[in-house]
């Protein structure tokens, strides 16, 4: 049996057992909260989203069609599972009252939509679009908390998108360090050090409670 992307397959899968762990890591601290609950739910969205992913590229023309559509419409819905999370846990670290309730609307109509979009279609163009809105939605809200409270978890959590920013923009760019190590490879890489930051952000969230 031949793998057709062997080193992708090996960092999508690495990038899984990293993100499931620190999501499970989430899970354990004490003190519950909606918004690291929310948080721990993203990690296992994006480690499915991850295993899935390097099943389909490791053994996409080894399996039948009907499998290798089930793998990619898996690996797309998990994504837009776990952006949803992200930037739902970071509206209940961040805002309260009309503010978060209003914003949680949001991110449920947008999860809609995007699900049902991509039961029509397959194109990873939409996966971008999806998971950089709720990037810069988390970006924003943790930008505006740093700057009114100046807590570390929200320091860490601008840090992360960073980081994640950085992991996107070359995998958009085609960049390879090598001819069997390409841009999903060191995408997949970068983006490890992007959740451990975000695990660092997440296990410091509190649930937002209005002070009027």
């Amino acid at each position: 049996m031949t793998i057709a992307e062997p080193v992708t397959l090996l960092t999508d899968y690495a990038l899984a057992g990293v993100t499931g762990w620190l999501g499970w890591r989430l899970l354990k601290v004490r003190e519950a909260h909606t918004a690291r609950l929310l948080w721990a739910v993203a990690f296992t969205a994006l480690a499915a989203a991850a295993a899935v992913g390097g099943t389909y590229h490791g053994f996409a023309p080894l399996l039948p069609d009907g499998v290798v559509y089930l793998l990619w419409k898996v690996t797309v819905l998990a994504v837009g599972i776990a952006s949803f999370s992200m930037f739902s846990g970071s509206v209940m670290a961040t805002t309260a009252d009309g503010v978060r309730k209003l914003l949680l609307a949001i991110a449920v109509a947008k999860l809609t939509l995007y699900a049902v979009w991509m039961l029509g279609h397959d194109d990873f163009l939409f996966v971008i679009v999806d998971t950089g809105t709720a990037m810069a939605g988390v970006a924003a809200l943790h930008g505006w908390s740093a700057a009114h409270d100046g807590d570390s978890a929200s320091l860490w959590m601008l840090v992360a998108v960073g980081v994640s920013a950085l992991a996107a923009a070359v995998q958009a760019s085609g960049f390879a360090l090598h001819q069997h190590f390409n841009h999903n490879d060191l995408y997949h890489v970068i983006q490890i050090v992007a959740m451990t930051l975000f695990y660092k952000g997440a296990k410091l969230l509190r649930d937002h409670v209005s002070t009027t």
